[in-house]
């Protein structure tokens, strides 16, 4: 069986079982105009990652391996918005506004459309969730269980907020999970690291982290 050299120790896998989770790697956060900017952020600090997922993006296709996406979106009647989640933030900008790139968060409008680097190709599975995890109110549970999916790597943004918590969301189901150090990150450096060290203290209590280089490796 191929590994993947990890934190807290090596990752084993099986490659039929295997897919790359990209967390709301889309223009609403990442671009100015969206609403990573109207919360007050600087999004050129998640900029870097997407050649970086991109690369595994490359590679998963290239094999042939499941590849699936997330977008954080909700309805244009915002039925599925609880009122905490639109009060929130308290930005220039609250979920539903227009802004630049269209309704913020709002699916079908430009700025909730993936950065162009890593667009969904035809075939690959794109999962849209109302809430941060990728599980809440999402059928993404029954897809990886039709498909026979156990092991999950997972990139995108925030480290700390949807990334985390779609990981611990799929620790709690039972998936083996790992999560790609330099294919994630956060609008704070020090909430990204903390994310890593808590992800797999305690002998991988949640799961593992590997860098890219480490993962391509093991795929080869």
């Amino acid at each position: 069986m191929p590994t993947i050299h990890a934190q807290p120790y090596d990752y084993a896998f099986d490659k039929t079982r295997l897919a790359l989770v990209i967390i709301d790697m889309q223009r609403d956060f990442v671009e100015p105009g969206g609403f990573g900017a109207a919360l007050g952020n600087n999004v050129g600090l998640l900029t870097p990652i997407v050649p970086t997922v991109a690369r595994l993006l490359g590679r998963f296709r290239e094999l042939g391996l499941t590849v699936i996406h997330t977008k954080e979106c909700h309805k244009p009647d915002l039925s599925d918005c609880p009122d905490a989640k639109l009060a929130r933030g308290r930005g220039k900008l609250k979920i539903g506004d227009l802004g630049p790139m269209g309704r913020i968060l709002i699916s079908g409008e430009p700025g909730n459309d993936f950065v162009p680097l890593l667009k969904p190709k035809a075939g690959e599975l794109v999962i849209s969730k109302p809430g941060k995890g990728a599980f809440y109110a999402t059928n993404l549970d029954a897809e990886l269980k039709k498909r026979g999916l156990t092991h999950l790597l997972f990139t995108g943004v925030t480290t700390e907020v949807c990334v985390q918590t779609s990981m611990r969301e799929a620790n709690d189901r039972g998936y083996e999970c790992l999560m790609v150090e330099d294919g994630t990150e956060s609008y704070f450096p020090e909430f990204k690291k903390a994310t890593l060290d808590m992800v797999r203290a305690q002998g991988g209590i949640v799961g593992w982290t590997a860098a890219t280089d480490q993962v391509l490796s093991g795929l080869n």
